[in-house]
């Protein structure tokens, strides 16, 4: 058995935890609050992350790196969270991302504006 199957890795446990909060809700629970607001607190909170996040990675030094490492956490929790608002599981997102190796994003980005100019 590999280690990845013997441990869950931190983003799968985090979305164990999101999904356990949403099945189960406790009154005083931050991701509770996020799951009551739905998609428009959620995604206003994803928002303000982002910017955090961009501000944060244009810091000078360890302190700068230090801080865009955080701020990068809290984009992927608010992000997650989101996952689970939409029922939609981590692996099927994984699932997506390898569908796209080996495609050029450029030709990935193509291919879509091509499927929705069809549609």
């Amino acid at each position: 058995m590999s280690q990845s199957q013997a441990t869950p890795t931190a983003f799968a446990q985090l979305m164990a935890t999101i999904e356990d909060r949403k099945a189960n809700p406790p009154e005083r629970s931050y991701t509770t609050s996020l799951f009551q607001g739905g998609v428009e607190k959620i995604g206003r909170k994803i928002l303000e992350e982002a910017n955090e996040m961009v501000e944060a990675a244009g810091e000078d030094g360890d302190a700068g790196r230090n801080h865009f490492i955080y701020e990068t956490a809290d984009l992927l929790y608010h992000m997650f969270v989101m996952l689970g608002q939409r029922g939609v599981k981590l692996e099927e997102v994984e699932a997506e991302l390898s569908r796209r190796f080996g495609t050029s994003g450029l030709d990935e980005k193509a291919a879509r504006t091509q499927k929705g100019d069809s549609e």
